[in-house]
């Protein structure tokens, strides 16, 4: 054990230890206190979970609850014009990533033959045909160009929208109102306009469905009785949210991390066979949704801290995957390294429905870009690249990039 560090007040998210690595105090307390108590900005004394096997434990025992309206789940920052929370959230329907069993089992349920592997491998072909159309829109522009508009956020979105039935002309919609209610730092009118813009626009379309079924998710789902309107909706909006944002976000902070790491560019760029090991690293090292949220519901030891009932505890899973306990060499980035068992799809019952969809999509992305354009470089210094650190998954808010031939 090293020397103790303080007890944070706050959870420590300023990236000083640069654009890819945990806060340093974060990094400081996992080496001395893997499970930590936190005063909370309100007042509230939680814990913060910052240990690889920590981590693990606390998403795989239920007794840690993902509900909202369980008891009140304190926020680790500062959030400008938020009302302290005196009472427990109320629950919203169908966004079964904050519930329980029953209620998550038999939502979850309903949705794992959608995403089974056998149906993702088959969606491959069509997956690298939207990465290469969006390629090719990319070499008719004159660069530099923004890769998060031009290609990070457009594969992924197009992709799901397809998927679920949601036209992509309405793309503007949601995407708007998604960056706004991920956002840290706006007022709760704000995030709830936002919210209430995108359910009422979610449940038009699943009544739509359910009227008119398509082929495609939300159809399946709305032809099931048993699920309200208000239910689809909630399931809607969560798989829409976690679909575009989520991939998008790794596609473009994982290509700025391999331009600021050009030798193990190179390796990839030759043999793209290293690519299945590659994104599973990139997921590791980047870990883009890295804060999570837990009530405990009774006393529990972890790590060999008793966390008190009716605590929140946050978990922080950049930090877990950075771990040297379970990692060698955690903080660089090794294409070659066999990062499976990384926590960046979560852990337990919560894990990521979507994660096959995931990897095949930035599969087919990075070896598409790569292929593409074998020139690609950072147009702005790596330093002046705007950073999501005001939002709740992380990336860059733009990637300037250009090349200097013509891409193939």
């Amino acid at each position: 054990m090293s020397q103790p560090v303080p007890i944070p007040h706050g959870l420590p998210m300023e990236r000083d230890a640069g654009p890819f690595d945990p806060p340093r105090r974060l990094t400081r307390l996992r080496e001395a206190r893997p499970v930590s108590p936190m005063i909370f900005p309100d007042g509230h004394e939680g814990y913060l979970v910052t240990g690889y096997d920590e981590v693990r434990q606390v998403m795989a025992d239920t007794r840690f609850s993902s509900r909202q309206d369980l008891g009140i789940v304190h926020v680790p920052f500062e959030t400008p014009g938020m009302p302290t929370p005196t009472e427990p959230s109320p629950q919203m329907p169908g966004v079964f990533v904050a519930m329980d069993p029953p209620d998550h089992t038999r939502l979850r349920r309903r949705l794992t033959g959608a995403f089974t592997v056998k149906r993702m491998k088959t969606l491959e072909a069509h997956i690298i045909d939207v990465v290469d159309r969006q390629l090719d829109d990319l070499t008719r522009l004159t660069p530099p160009v923004d890769l998060v508009k031009e290609f990070a956020l457009p594969v992924p979105s197009l992709v799901i929208c397809e998927l679920l039935g949601v036209p992509y002309e309405d793309r503007e919609t949601f995407q708007v109102n998604s960056a706004k209610f991920l956002e840290k730092e706006v007022t709760l009118e704000e995030k709830m306009a936002a919210l209430g813009a995108l359910t009422t626009y979610l449940a038009e379309l699943v009544t739509g469905k359910r009227a008119t079924p398509g082929d495609d998710i939300l159809s399946d789902l709305a032809s099931d009785d048993d699920l309200t309107i208000e239910e689809l909706t909630g399931v809607a909006f969560l798989l829409l949210l976690a679909g575009h944002e989520t991939t998008a976000n790794m596609l473009a902070l994982g290509t700025f991390a391999l331009l600021e790491h050009p030798e193990q560019l190179a390796e990839l760029r030759a043999d793209p066979a290293l690519l299945p090991d590659a994104v599973e690293e990139l997921m590791r090292y980047l870990s883009i949704a890295d804060i999570f949220y837990r009530y405990a519901t009774d006393d529990i030891e972890v790590g060999g801290e008793t966390i008190r009932k009716g605590s929140t505890v946050v978990v922080a899973l950049l930090a877990a995957n950075r771990d040297p306990r379970r990692f060698d060499n955690a903080d660089a980035l090794d294409i070659h390294r066999k990062a499976r068992g990384h926590v960046s799809f979560g852990h337990g019952i919560h894990q990521c429905l979507g994660q096959q969809l995931a990897r095949i999509e930035m599969r087919a992305g990075f070896e598409g870009l790569l292929r593409r354009f074998p020139t690609l470089q950072l147009a702005i210094p790596a330093g002046d690249v705007k950073l999501k650190s005001d939002m709740n998954i992380y990336g860059v808010h733009e990637l300037p990039v250009t090349w200097t031939e013509t891409a193939e």
